[in-house]
């Protein structure tokens, strides 16, 4: 499969990013190729005003480095204009309903990326907006990090479909997202987390049922070196997220045994490579030789954020051009 020169099987026709478990493999390579010729012209000077004119809102209830960066640049870049409305700035949450703010921004706006708590948020946006909503994450999904996840992943193996990915750590929003994207793309999946701290079960069972067509094989266990046997991508994250900090010294203990470090990942293939959402926590879920060595992307993995998510701001839109 080649994505730098990929023709699509069919028109792009979703209206939103909520989570990738409404994605087909087709779509989701369509980003990734998009995203691709996008960074090269990037990296050529060569300009790409693809959204001209157009205006994104960008909704923080949750803060964030790259996620405000990345789209902030990102739209600029695409030739529009980012409007950064942080949750004291406007009435979400504060008396109006989600009804009345996506029928009002749906009137100021072509297209709103929203990062909050509540998944719920997103889907009464994108079902009383009449404009695109990208989410840019919440607690059960974080659907734009993986696909500059499986962007870095194709960069580097020139492949996606046949590989295995190990994922060591707390079942969070970015297991979920990993579950689906690689269950859809045909990528072996291994979750390795302590007790209590799994992902959800629905989202198994439906990454497991799309594992069926793609011939990804999903497992998951509560032993870190069960997982790296045969894993040519290493992946973790922090072991407590934003809005867990009063859970903070209880994950340091839970997840004491699950810190990714040479010992561990020399358990992987020899041209594994580790991956990190970021930011990091070095000396607790991963040590700085791992995140810090040749075989890290973390760097690359967080350029890619860019530029597949102007692929996605131009393919919800820009009239799929």
């Amino acid at each position: 499969m080649d994505l730098y020169n990929y023709t699509p099987t069919k028109p792009f026709k979703k209206k939103h990013l909520l989570s990738l478990k409404d994605f087909s493999a087709d779509e989701i390579y369509q980003i990734i190729s998009l995203a691709l010729k996008l960074k090269r012209q990037q990296q050529k000077g060569i300009p790409h005003p693809l959204l001209k004119g157009k205006t994104l809102g960008m909704i923080f209830a949750k803060s964030s480095t790259r996620t405000r960066v990345s789209f902030e640049v990102g739209i600029q870049q695409l030739g529009g204009y980012g409007l950064f409305l942080s949750s004291a700035d406007i009435q979400l949450g504060r008396g109006e309903t989600i009804k009345d703010t996506a029928k009002v921004l749906s009137r100021y706006l072509d297209g709103i990326m929203i990062r909050t708590f509540d998944q719920q948020d997103v889907e009464e946006l994108a079902k009383y907006g009449s404009i695109p909503v990208i989410n840019g994450l919440t607690d059960l999904f974080h659907p734009c990090q993986i696909l500059a996840d499986l962007m870095t992943i194709y960069e580097v193996k020139g492949k996606l479909k046949g590989l295995k990915l190990a994922y060591i750590g707390d079942g969070n929003n970015v297991a979920h997202s990993l579950l689906l994207g690689c269950s859809i793309e045909g990528i072996d999946i291994s979750i390795a987390c302590p007790k209590g701290y799994e992902p959800e079960d629905q989202i198994v069972k439906l990454a497991q049922n799309k594992g069926l067509s793609s011939g990804s094989k999903i497992s998951i266990t509560h032993d870190p070196k069960e997982v790296m046997t045969g894993a040519d991508i290493v992946y973790t994250d922090v072991w407590a997220s934003m809005g867990q900090e009063k859970e903070a010294q209880q994950r340091v203990k839970a997840f004491a045994n699950y810190q990714v470090n040479a010992k561990l990942f020399s358990l992987a293939n020899d041209h594994a490579i580790f991956l990190h959402c970021l930011p990091a926590h070095r000396g607790e879920e991963v040590t700085e030789e791992v995140i810090d060595g040749p075989q890290s992307f973390i760097y690359d993995q967080a350029e890619n954020r860019l530029h597949a998510q102007k692929a996605v701001m131009v393919l919800l839109m820009g009239n799929n051009l």
